[in-house]
Order: structure tokens, then C-alpha cells, then sequence
């Protein structure tokens, strides 16, 4: 294949888009969207942000040491925008997208009522870069709301209208997956098996809404 080379650059898409919430007191309540972000440890589970030095919510989060990590859908691809351009040291961010500060269970900053799903966070490590530094934190507790948990109480990401950021530009991801992990050495059996499981929750999706949308 020909390939056309460039000078480094950051390059890495897509990635995921966040809402990251901050500050310990209603009066310093803050907002950043962040694109660096990722999971780097699973036990205990560990994340990071990557923060410009000269951004409002450097200091509030170097300061606290805790910050949450609230996952962005379709509906609030506009207030994730706003939260990236806009500066939190002259405006509330909340107030002015009319989002909601919801107290945590283990951090002191908020989380964003209308995020699908938030992570509390705490800072255990910072990484000083360049250009940015590099939070890293435990993951001390998980949100999500009712409405994307099944009866099993599985989190169902792929009802959530999550986006993600490529280039500069939003995109929502699409709900129906390619395939699931290991499926690439799945025997057929198992497969089918798989497949018919999900044609039956399908099923039951569709009735139980039919069924909702009569009542209503």
C-alpha cells in the first residue's frame, strides 16, 4: 500500500471525549472537556487525564487531588463543545449549559447529573510533561443511570449514545457492534448460540416498547 508520510503529530484516533468535573466548592464547580484520556490499570482500576498547565482546571484538580470522569452521549455533544472552548475563569460552565452538579460518594468535586455514566476519581500520581500534565488516578467509584442497566445489572454502554472525538470532529458511536471480544477464535456453536440470544433480547425490546408506548 503507498503510504504518504508527516512530521509527528498527534494522531491517535478516535478517542474518547469527557466531561471532566472539578473544584470542592459550589463557587469553584468547573468544567473541562478532555480528549487524553484512557484506562491504564485494572486492579486496582486506574485512569488519567492529560491536562494543559495553563488551564483553569489544572490548578482546581492539582489543588483537590480528585476529579470525575463523566462520559458524554449524543445530547450533550453541544455542552461537551462548549465546556472545551470556554474557560471556567469567567464563566459557570454548569449554569450556563444548564447542567446539573450532583454531590459524589468519595470525591468532594461534582459529578454531571446528565452524563450516562461518572467515575470518581482520585489523583495518586502526576506526571509532568511538556506541555501537559498527566493526572493519574483510582477509579474510587462508578455512576450510571438507571435507564442503561439491565435486569441483570449490566451497564448497557451501547444504549447510551456514547461519542467519541476524531480529528477534530464529534462522532456518536455505532450501537450495533462488530464483534465481541475473542469472537475471532469463537466456535460456530457458540456463535450461534450468541446470536440467538441477542435476536431474543431484541425481540423483547421491541414488545416491551410497543407495550410502553400503548400505556402511554
Amino acid at each position: 500500500m503507498d503510504k504518504i508520510s508527516f512530521k509527528p503529530g498527534t494522531m491517535l484516533n478516535p478517542v474518547p471525549v469527557v466531561m471532566v468535573s472539578c473544584g470542592t466548592e459550589p463557587a469553584d464547580y468547573n468544567i473541562i472537556t478532555i480528549a487524553w484520556t484512557g484506562i491504564v490499570n485494572s486492579e486496582p482500576p486506574m485512569t488519567y487525564v492529560s491536562v494543559r498547565k495553563s488551564r483553569h482546571s489544572h490548578k482546581l484538580i492539582q489543588e483537590s487531588g480528585e476529579f470525575v470522569i463523566n462520559l458524554c452521549n449524543e445530547q450533550l455533544a453541544f455542552a461537551t463543545d462548549y465546556c472545551g472552548v470556554k474557560s471556567g475563569r469567567d464563566i459557570n460552565k454548569f449554569k450556563e449549559q444548564k447542567l446539573t452538579p450532583v454531590a459524589a460518594e468519595m470525591v468532594s468535586c461534582p459529578m454531571i447529573g446528565e452524563s450516562p455514566v461518572n467515575l470518581e476519581c482520585k489523583v495518586t500520581q502526576v506526571i509532568s510533561l511538556p506541555t501537559h500534565d498527566m493526572f493519574m488516578a483510582e477509579i474510587v467509584r462508578v455512576h450510571a443511570d438507571k435507564s442503561i442497566i439491565d435486569e441483570k445489572g449490566k451497564i448497557l454502554l451501547e444504549d447510551a449514545r456514547l461519542i467519541c472525538y476524531n480529528h477534530g470532529e464529534y462522532f456518536g458511536i455505532k450501537r450495533q457492534p462488530i464483534g465481541k471480544f475473542g469472537y475471532s477464535i469463537m466456535k460456530t456453536r457458540t456463535k450461534k448460540r450468541i446470536n440467538k440470544a441477542k435476536m431474543e433480547e431484541r425481540k423483547k425490546k421491541k414488545i416491551n416498547a410497543k407495550f410502553q408506548k400503548g400505556k402511554d
